[in-house]
């Protein structure tokens, strides 16, 4: 029993570092070509959307729109990958352990 609690007590500290690196970590995603640029931490936090002076039209405000969110997905997918990368070799020696939940 005390080298199951050792296990995981160690288990909960590499979770404790890999969510710390996922918070400093960043990702983007672009649209458009690079023209809409968006910035966010591996744990999913938007943190910047650059926009090329080129993908404003004042006349066709929708597609800039549609850029912006597309840039969003697609730095969300990027964060998605990272905690997957990040986080799935715990997840899987967590359900080693038997610990349910992991």
């Amino acid at each position: 029993m005390a080298q199951l609690m050792k296990q995981a007590q160690k288990m909960q500290q590499q979770l404790a570092a890999a969510q710390e690196q996922l918070a400093a970590a960043e990702v983007t995603g672009t649209a458009g070509g690079g023209m809409v640029t968006a910035t966010m931490t591996g744990s999913g936090e938007l943190t910047a959307i650059e926009i090329s002076p080129q993908a404003v039209d004042p006349d066709d405000v929708e597609t800039l729109q549609d850029l912006v969110v597309a840039a969003v997905r697609d730095a969300n997918r990027a964060a998605g990958e990272l905690t997957q990368q990040t986080m799935g070799p715990l997840a899987g020696a967590a359900g080693g352990l038997g610990l349910p939940g992991f």
